[in-house]
């Protein structure tokens, strides 16, 4: 296989896990009707942890985290990061609407966040020192695993 390739699919495999879970949990979790302070409670965590994806995102572009993770196209980590922020906004917007569809980038950004909260050590680990995303992954992690939660809490478990 393409060395190229090899690394594109390393570097997307965990994405494309979470993205894989993610349609299920939103086709299969069906939102509970009327629970306006559920909502407004996740998209405050939904907000809070934006802001906190935002310190961690600078974090892993200043400590240049596309140099140390499998190689991808040039500047797609920033392209990738910069989409998925403004897809995150617009989710917390539908889902304070109490749009459906708002849950699939909900859920996405509560996996992503939890994985990155432990990833990121482990990364640092293997490395025997400091890895790029470090110090901010482990409030991303808790702020997402709150926000699993609460995305658990506004839905009903899938039958």
């Amino acid at each position: 296989m393409n060395e190229n390739l090899r690394s594109l699919l390393a570097g997307t495999a965990g994405p494309s896990v979470a993205a894989v879970t993610t349609v299920l949990l939103t086709i299969l979790a069906k939102p509970k009707a009327g629970d306006l302070a559920g909502r407004e409670r996740t998209v405050r965590l939904f907000l809070i942890g934006l802001a906190a994806q935002c310190p961690h995102f600078m974090e892993e572009f200043v400590a240049r985290f596309e140099d140390r993770f499998p190689a991808r196209p040039q500047n797609f980590f920033v392209v990738f990061n910069l989409m998925w922020l403004c897809v995150w906004i617009l989710s917390a917007i539908g889902l304070q609407r109490g749009y459906r569809f708002a849950l699939f980038p909900g859920w996405f950004f509560a996996i992503a966040g939890i994985v990155n909260g432990i990833a990121h050590p482990i990364f640092a680990i293997v490395a025997r020192g400091y890895f790029p995303g470090l110090i901010t992954s482990p409030v991303v992690g808790a702020m997402e695993g709150l926000l699993w939660l609460s995305l658990q809490a506004l839905t009903s478990p899938p039958a």
